[in-house]
């Protein structure tokens, strides 16, 4: 999936808020991009030129059982859908287990909370899903 070098973006994507997170073009580390309003299809669009991105990968919320059949998980499958019209890269759903938790535990542990955590939680939700992606991915 990833045999092609370059930046690979990551979207956490909610209802209120899109989290942003895109990779350096070597895949080593995953940095924070942005916290887009709902839907923000056009600014990930824009983004993703922007950085000359070559992959999009979007969370995918799953159950802890592995199913992914929430509503949830079909808002992040039709919104997969409509970016990869916006984009000339391949767009990819992710598993997202988690991801969202363990951003919330670190900007906890980081000192943030409540409405300073909240402005960011979608961007280290998206960090946590890249930074997964491409610590298992060659």
């Amino acid at each position: 999936m990833m045999a092609v070098a370059g930046v690979v973006v990551a979207v956490d994507v909610g209802t209120v808020r899109v989290g942003v997170a895109a990779s350096d073009p070597h895949r080593i580390l995953a940095s924070p991009v942005e916290t887009v309003a709902a839907p923000g299809l056009a600014r990930v669009a824009e983004i993703v030129a922007e950085r000359s991105a070559v992959l999009v990968v979007v969370g995918l919320p799953t159950s802890l059982s592995g199913q992914a059949l929430s509503a949830s998980a079909q808002m992040a499958r039709d919104w997969a859908a409509a970016l990869t019209d916006l984009v000339a890269v391949p767009v990819e759903l992710v598993d997202e287990r988690l991801t969202t938790v363990t951003a919330a535990a670190q900007l906890r542990a980081s000192g943030r909370r409540g409405k300073q955590a909240r402005a960011v939680v979608d961007q280290a939700a998206a960090v946590a899903l890249l930074q997964s992606v491409l610590d298992r991915r060659p």
